[in-house]
């Protein structure tokens, strides 16, 4: 029997009781800040907003309006229900967030109520009128476990203990692709010791001619349209390793695939397929450091909303010796598979880990509610 299933045997044995989480904690809004409001007060204590990227941070200002061990949450937009845990930090939140506070720590651990609501609070997202919103009237509803102290201890040493391994995990994949793009941008670096030809004179490059609305579920072949997850269809157009890139959207001048056998293609993309002249592996891998920022460069407007024929005829590509493309090619398909592949590498060990985490987390915060006598 392991720690937590003794401790639950032993102080809980009938389940638990459930309360609201408006009954266990204090919950509040944030206030309003806009973009100028933070240049003009500029300073080292961070604002969370709605975002997720970067922990949630939305700037920096010189004051602050919380300083206690917390949780805030994404009240509005595609984030809503976002949680987030806060400790040994003073900080502020915009109107878009709302923080919790645990009433009585004596019998809550406020770590616990984040793994729970990391659960449920997703649930309580109305997304009515296009904008997803979970407020506080609706966040107070939430039914919360709440088993004896020593046991929401246990859970939350446990939980730590993954969400530490994928931490590792995520700092170790980081340092690495820096690595990868240090060692890409040293091996990619030509000058005038080798020929250089344009894009146009190395490759055929054309496009597709299917829509979006094409795409079927459960097609036989892979449909590449212009974003960076793959679609698919019953019919193929190429048999053939191709580059992908976007014709417009988001996508463009970025390269979401490399293309292997048969695959079909959206009207507004291009692939490029390689002559002898050069490695498919060597183009896809200058394609992908250099392309974007070319076209940038070369851009009438300030960005870049539609990619034309032309611009890619026009890329210029360098044309080492075949042995070397080919040793370059071996060195950035081993950085590639470390740093970027979702079946081996890093990636696949945190995706793996992440569901290992879920999966305990789940179990772990499953508890019998008490039937009162």
């Amino acid at each position: 029997m392991s720690k937590i299933d003794e401790l639950i045997q032993q102080y809980c044995p009938n389940g638990v009781e459930y309360k609201t989480l408006g009954d266990i904690c204090h919950l509040v809004r944030g206030r309003v800040m806009s973009k100028d409001y933070l240049r003009d007060n500029a300073g080292e204590f961070p604002v969370y907003s709605s975002q997720t990227v970067n922990n949630g941070i939305f700037g920096y200002i010189n004051s602050f309006d919380f300083d206690s061990e917390s949780i805030t949450w994404t009240t509005d937009g595609a984030n809503a229900g976002s949680v987030f845990y806060h400790v040994n930090e003073q900080f502020s939140i915009t109107n878009v967030c709302g923080l919790i506070r645990v009433l009585n720590k004596n019998e809550i651990n406020t770590k616990f109520i984040y793994y729970v609501l990391q659960i449920e609070a997703k649930s309580y997202v109305y997304s009515g009128m296009g904008n997803p919103k979970l407020m506080s009237n609706v966040m107070g509803t939430i039914s919360i476990p709440i088993p004896p102290l020593e046991v929401q201890e246990e859970i939350v040493r446990i939980l730590d203990k993954f969400t530490e391994l994928t931490a590792e995990l995520t700092a170790e994949l980081t340092a690495r692709q820096k690595q990868y793009e240090y060692y890409r941008d040293q091996l990619l670096t030509f000058g005038d010791e080798v020929e250089w030809k344009t894009l146009g004179e190395v490759a055929e490059i054309g496009t597709g001619s299917h829509d979006t609305q094409d795409a079927i579920e459960d097609g036989r072949y892979i449909f590449y349209a212009r974003g960076r997850e793959p679609l698919s269809l019953n019919t193929f157009d190429f048999d053939e390793v191709a580059i992908i890139t976007a014709g417009d959207g988001v996508g463009v001048g970025k390269v979401f695939h490399y293309a292997q056998g048969k695959y079909a293609l959206h009207q507004r993309a291009y692939r490029i397929v390689p002559n002898k002249s050069i490695e498919t592996r060597f183009l896809y891998f200058y394609i992908i450091s250099y392309f974007y920022s070319y076209i940038q460069k070369t851009a009438v407007n300030s960005s870049v909303t539609s990619l034309r024929k032309p611009m890619l005829l026009k890329f210029p590509i360098p044309i080492p010796h075949l042995s070397e493309q080919a040793r370059i090619v071996a060195i950035l398909d081993k950085f590639d598979a470390l740093t970027n592949s979702i079946t081996e590498g890093l990636p696949r060990e945190i995706e793996l880990r992440q569901k290992q985490y879920e999966y305990y987390r789940d179990k772990l915060l499953s508890f019998s509610k008490k039937i009162e006598a």
